[in-house]
């Protein structure tokens, strides 16, 4: 029944507040706000109080029972404009491994002349974050997602609250963005990898064995050569940084997923993650052959992610 009731309520938000885009600015039709369990208790007290007052005619009992009533009001204002007026400029997941955790990005700008106390950001799946908000600031929270399968985690709504000051009233409302998290599958596998084609091994032998390519550029760590830092780049003013060359022989391999007779969907794709990340690791050119994709042979963090992206999404429906 509460599952119901609560499938109830989010369809009913949805339908009142619709879809959001960011960057989303926190209105007043949009925030909710209820006592919370202290609150409940709070009140409870003070009604007590009031009864034994007038029962007993003790003005004093009176009087701080007002005064009482009097903060517990301040304090459901203050928590309800701690959220008014707050910005969510942007939301962003980064995917992860499964059996490991991805990451839910929110940027929150305040901008106004208040500060914001406890804010707390949480979405379906993923640990809250909270954070403080001074005057005029931008800050970023992080919340980690659970991913214990390969395939896409969907969080369809955002939720932020606030139970400052003092904990007696709790104010949130909901941002319905679509995200959606892409878990790659977990690396594993001990089947060799598959030798690369002839043609290309060829185009290697003929390049010469003495003959880098470029890769890029690095940070220093320590035990790394003077003659590869690139001074140039530092006497401009950035940080040490280190030349990367990769051997010009560097193996191009293409893995599909037919190279892994008598293993089921996932320990492929599992043995497919695994190739990848090493070949990535060496630094080798890689492509991937799935049912309905063919990536050619590349290397570098925006191919590896693609490859990664194809075996993580093998399978599921768009």
């Amino acid at each position: 029944m509460r599952t119901l009731l609560r499938r109830k309520m989010a369809a009913w938000i949805l339908k009142r507040q619709g879809a959001d885009r960011f960057p989303v600015s926190l209105g007043r039709r949009r925030l909710y706000i209820l006592p919370t369990r202290a609150g409940l208790g709070f009140g409870l007290l003070l009604l007590c109080m009031l009864v034994g007052a007038l029962n007993y005619g003790n003005s004093l009992a009176l009087l701080v029972t007002c005064l009482l009533a009097g903060v517990a009001l301040v304090a459901m204002y203050q928590c309800h404009r701690n959220l008014l007026g707050l910005e969510l400029a942007a939301a962003a997941t980064s995917p992860a491994f499964a059996g490991e955790r991805g990451l839910l990005s929110v940027t929150l700008v305040n901008g106004s002349a208040l500060d914001r106390f406890r804010l707390e950001i949480d979405a379906s799946g993923a640990r809250a974050a909270a954070a403080d908000l001074p005057r005029f600031c931008t800050c970023r929270l992080e919340l980690e997602v659970p991913a214990p399968r390969r395939g896409l985690i969907r969080l369809d709504r955002l939720r932020v609250a606030t139970t400052h000051p003092f904990g007696l009233f709790r104010a949130w409302t909901w941002v319905h963005a679509p995200l959606a998290l892409t878990v790659f599958p977990r690396p594993r596998g001990r089947r060799p990898v598959p030798p690369y084609a002839a043609a290309e091994r060829g185009r290697a032998q003929a390049r010469g064995a003495d003959e880098d390519e470029w890769r890029g550029l690095r940070a220093f760590r320590e035990g790394d050569s003077p003659r590869q830092v690139d001074w140039k780049a530092y006497a401009r003013g950035a940080p040490l940084l280190v030349k990367e060359y990769a051997a010009s022989g560097s193996q191009r391999r293409v893995f599909g997923f037919d190279d892994l007779p008598g293993l089921e969907t996932e320990a492929r794709l599992e043995q497919l993650a695994r190739w990848i990340v090493d070949a990535e690791a060496r630094g080798d050119s890689y492509g991937l052959v799935l049912l309905g994709t063919r990536l050619p042979a590349q290397r570098g963090p925006e191919h590896y992610r693609r490859a990664l992206t194809a075996l993580a999404l093998h399978g599921i429906a768009p």
